[in-house]
């Protein structure tokens, strides 16, 4: 049975995406800073309170894996919001929490994970970055930045580890249903003194299918990106988003 890892597993896009994994024949482990959360996951779940922004936590996590026998493949999915303002309004302290997380936990599960694919000859690297990645985010600089700096490793941990047989791709959700993106509609209206329900219609409306993504579509399609099927699909940027092209996207 193959193995794969979850960052920020015990909720959203994370939790979709073990459902998806365990439903397609891995062997899922999951880690989130979140001990309430991980409660819930299935018991047939391996899960650990570990920070992926932690780099001690991460190197002992990453152990117990290494001695569990390895991992085939590593979803990259820890991330942050930030704060929603213009740039001057943007504190040091919330910008450097925002990128330290969202950009940082993705270099450290790529860092670990790839000494164990190196041995392997073999394995998997999906990072989830978002269409903020692509585009740019009106008061959203923190997070736009982080998400462009994870597609930046993405390309680089392709070339890097397609020697040794190791496939890096980063998906980028658009605006996904759930509590998350409502926390985000909710803090956007309040800024731009919209209504929430005037905030949802815009983020729709700057898609060609009008729609918003479910936390499952996300998940299906890093279980393509690790299959087979997407062998030799690599150093891609595949956005899952009723399709965006809007320079002021909503993701």
């Amino acid at each position: 049975m193959k193995r794969v890892l979850i960052t920020a597993g015990a909720s959203g896009i994370g939790f979709a995406m073990g459902q998806a994994f365990e439903a397609s024949g891995y062997d899922v482990w999951v880690i989130d800073v979140n001990a309430v959360a991980l409660e819930s996951c299935p018991k047939t779940w391996t899960t650990r309170v570990v920070d992926a922004a932690n780099e001690a936590q991460m190197r002992v996590f990453f152990d117990e894996i290494a001695n569990a026998g390895g991992i085939a493949v590593v979803c990259a999915n820890a991330g942050i919001a930030g704060p929603t303002a213009q740039i001057e309004d943007v504190a040091w302290d919330d910008w450097k929490n925002c990128v330290d997380i969202t950009l940082g936990a993705a270099f450290l599960t790529a860092k670990f994970a790839a000494r164990l694919m190196k041995a392997a000859g073999a394995g998997t690297i999906v990072l989830t970055s978002s269409t903020a990645g692509v585009f740019g985010y009106p008061n959203r600089a923190p997070y736009s930045a982080a998400k462009w700096g994870v597609i930046g490793l993405m390309k680089t941990l392709a070339m890097e580890l397609g020697p040794f047989g190791i496939r890096a791709n980063a998906i980028c959700p658009g605006a996904v249903e759930g509590p998350r993106m409502e926390s985000v509609l909710q803090r956007e209206a309040a800024a731009k003194d919209m209504t929430r329900d005037a905030v949802y219609d815009g983020y729709a409306s700057g898609t060609s299918m009008r729609t918003f993504v479910s936390a499952h579509d996300v998940a299906n399609m890093a279980v393509f990106l690790a299959s087979v099927g997407a062998a030799r699909v690599s150093g891609q940027v595949i956005s899952v988003d009723g399709h965006t092209e809007n320079p002021d996207p909503k993701a």
